[in-house]
This record gives structure tokens, C-alpha cells and sequence, in this order.
């Protein structure tokens, strides 16, 4: 199998000419069920016609063209990788219940993160503004060799204030600690090490994040990063799923291509890589970023 590779073509036809069990993550931003023709504005015209025919049955139809696609992802993901899949609310309901769930299994579902961006503007509207995305985490199996790497935030002020007097000179909070001056935040913990001198909080390197992302602003026009292209997610944002998911030297693979955010972060993290997309222009703007990086 090709590997730091950019594959142009139908990304059905090219997953299913890869082996069984050979990627480590996959993150896919698919089209969302938007009815907006973003990719027209490449003019790429072999990519106009596809993206149009993608709703010409609707949902039903969506969901089929995706969920042959996920399948193939499923196949050849390896037993101890995961899958991370962007949408919004237009779909994410039906993509979870009949692609991830019926796919990977209910048991393999980890997460739903919400991706909350910032909030600039806009017109008025007669519902809330919808200013998130939903990341659905799978693994492929319940394999206890599954690469995640916990992100980590800095403390909160109010955490730091709450514990402040209690951190010893290290910045550094054990659990017997914890249980010795707040038994009732002891008693809250899902899970307790048996070793109880192990670290609850550490000042220096923060706490595990939740799967509510509210740091990571989404690409504007203007911003340093932006190439234009109209669905452009930040490399922050895939930094820290591929840094979670996986480790130097493994295989991550970004069925959807677009503007090559994906294949860009995992080159500069000494991940393999693999992109596909059928759009010639966007295959020529992934291929002039990884120059310039």
C-alpha cells in the first residue's frame, strides 16, 4: 500500500483496493446534508456533477452513498484504531443510528464531541444560532492496545482557587491527598487507581479535557491559515484528534480530502498519511500546502 500518498479518484473505488487492517485513524469530514454547493467554487466540474448527485434522493439517499464508503472504512481500519467522523446537525442523528452504530457497533461508541466555535455576527434568525459540529469517536474494537493519548487543558482559576492550598511545591495533588481534605470530591470519582499516591491534579501539565471544544476558533477569511477553500477546518482542531489517536510513525487516512488539513498536520507530526479526494483542484491545493510546510 502506497503510504504519504495523494489519490485522486472516487475515494469508494480507492478504499476498496486497500487491505484489510492496515490504517491506524481515520478522520473524514464528508460533505454535510446541507444542500450548499460549496465545491463549486473550485469549478472543478467532475466534482459539481458528484456533489449535486449526492442529494438527488435526499437523506436516504445520503446516507447510502456514505454508509458504503464507512464500510470500506471499517474494513480496513486496524483492530486497535479508531474513526473520528465531522458533521452537523443536518445529519448527524441519521449518520450515528444507521452508519456508526449498525457499522461499528453501539459498544464502540466513545464519544460525541461538540466542536463549539466562536460566535461573530450573523444575521438574525427565529431559533438559536447554531455555532457547533458533532465529531463522532469510534473504535474498531474493545482492544486494550488502542492508541489515546489524553489532551490535557490548564486548570481552571476556579479549580486552582478551590485546591490552591492543598497542591504540594510540585503543583501536584495525589488522591489520598484528595480523600484526606475533600472526601466528597473523592467520593464523585468514576474510577480510583489502586495506588493512591498517583496525581489527581497537576498544575503543570492541566487536566484531562472533556468532549466539549470551545478553544478552537473555525477558519475566517483574513485568517493567517486559510487557503479559501470553503469548508476549511483548522489545524488545531486535527492536531489534537491526531495527537490523541495516534503516535509517531502510524497510518492516518483522510478519505475526504478537501483543502488538506488533515494530511498537512499529520506530515508535520511525523504520522504516514494517506488523502483522497476526486476534486483535481483540491488535490492541487493539498499538494502545494505540503510544499510550503
Amino acid at each position: 500500500m502506497s503510504i504519504n500518498k495523494l489519490l485522486l479518484g472516487d475515494n469508494l473505488e480507492i478504499l476498496k483496493t486497500m487491505e484489510d487492517e492496515t490504517v491506524d485513524l481515520i478522520y473524514l469530514d464528508p460533505p454535510f446534508f446541507s444542500n450548499r454547493n460549496y465545491k463549486i467554487i473550485w469549478g472543478d466540474e467532475g466534482e459539481i456533477r458528484s456533489f449535486q448527485d449526492r442529494w438527488a434522493g435526499g437523506i436516504d439517499h445520503y446516507i447510502a452513498w456514505l454508509k458504503e464508503r464507512v464500510e470500506q472504512m471499517h474494513r480496513i481500519l486496524k483492530s486497535t484504531g479508531s474513526l473520528f467522523l465531522h458533521c452537523d446537525w443536518h445529519a448527524d442523528a441519521y449518520i450515528r443510528i444507521y452508519i456508526l452504530d449498525k457499522i461499528f457497533g453501539e459498544k464502540n461508541f466513545l464519544d460525541a464531541i461538540d466542536w463549539c466555535y466562536e460566535d461573530i455576527g450573523g444575521k438574525s434568525t427565529n431559533y438559536f444560532k447554531r455555532k457547533k459540529d458533532t465529531i463522532f469517536f469510534y473504535q474498531k474494537t474493545n482492544n486494550k492496545k488502542r492508541v489515546f493519548n489524553q489532551p490535557k487543558k490548564a486548570l481552571s482559576e476556579s479549580t486552582i482557587k478551590r485546591y490552591g492550598k492543598y497542591f504540594n511545591d510540585k503543583g501536584q495533588i495525589s488522591y489520598q491527598k484528595l480523600k484526606d481534605v475533600s472526601p466528597g470530591a473523592f467520593a464523585k470519582l468514576k474510577s480510583i487507581p489502586q495506588d493512591l499516591s498517583e496525581i489527581w491534579l497537576d498544575i503543570n501539565k492541566g487536566q484531562p479535557m472533556s468532549d466539549w471544544w470551545t478553544d478552537i476558533t473555525a477558519i475566517r477569511k483574513g485568517f493567517t491559515e486559510a487557503i479559501g477553500y470553503p469548508t476549511q477546518k483548522p489545524e488545531a482542531l486535527l492536531e489534537r484528534i491526531i495527537k490523541c489517536a495516534s503516535n509517531e510513525g502510524d497510518l492516518v487516512l483522510d478519505p475526504f480530502m478537501g483543502g488538506g488539513t488533515t494530511v498537512a498536520v499529520a506530515n508535520k507530526l511525523n504520522r504516514k498519511w494517506i488523502g483522497i479526494d476526486q476534486s483535481k483542484q483540491a488535490f492541487k491545493v493539498t499538494k502545494l500546502r505540503l510544499a510550503k510546510h
